[in-house]
């Protein structure tokens, strides 16, 4: 496989209980294409993943999010679970990390619940995208466009709606985040 992402530096922004499959499985995806990946989160030390109804792995917080800068990584990967972006979205620290990236026009890829940070980043108006069903209703009261497909790009932002669409979600994120900054996008 080509190294699409070569010298790519990409954030992922996790709290405690994110869906442990939808931070893996991209995790790995994005590190054979060649990207640089870093755990950021407001906890210092560690974050523990979900497994569909359980406590999953634990995983070493590479950056704790007072300590990390938007301008030091090309693109942005927010897993899903419920209660990860959940307890994200309550913190301001967070929701302005996720802005920061949509106002430098860089890409932003969030799958299942991930989709409520650019929500509460208040960046999903006027754009296409999907989502786990149950914050669809979230998404348009915000201005999106919901679809129901397995994964939706628009203008740098990758959306997908579950586990069982990784790979398409996968295969869209290391396309964006080739790409780079999408010049192009309009603000919200």
């Amino acid at each position: 496989m080509a190294k699409q992402l070569e010298g790519k530096r990409v954030a992922i922004l996790v709290e405690n209980g994110f869906e442990q499959v939808e931070f893996t499985e991209p995790k790995k995806a994005l590190e054979e294409a060649g990207a640089q990946t870093s755990i950021v989160s407001p906890q210092r030390e560690k974050v523990m993943g979900w497994k569909f109804v359980a406590w999953g792995d634990e995983h070493k917080v590479d950056r704790p999010l007072d300590e990390a800068s938007p301008d030091d990584f090309d693109a942005l990967l927010l897993p899903g679970g419920v209660m990860n972006p959940d307890k994200l979205r309550m913190n301001p620290k967070a929701v302005q990390f996720v802005r920061a990236f949509f106002d430098a026009k860089k890409p932003i890829a969030a799958i299942c619940h991930g989709p409520w940070m650019l929500v509460e980043a208040d960046v999903v108006r006027g754009k296409k995208m999907t989502s786990y069903e149950s914050i669809k209703t979230d998404l348009k009261n915000a201005g999106a466009t919901w679809v129901d497909e397995e994964a939706v790009t628009d203008q740098g932002i990758v959306t997908a709606r579950k586990p069982d669409d990784i790979p398409a979600f996968n295969r869209k994120m290391i396309e964006e985040f080739a790409e780079g900054r999408h010049a192009a996008r309009k603000a919200a």
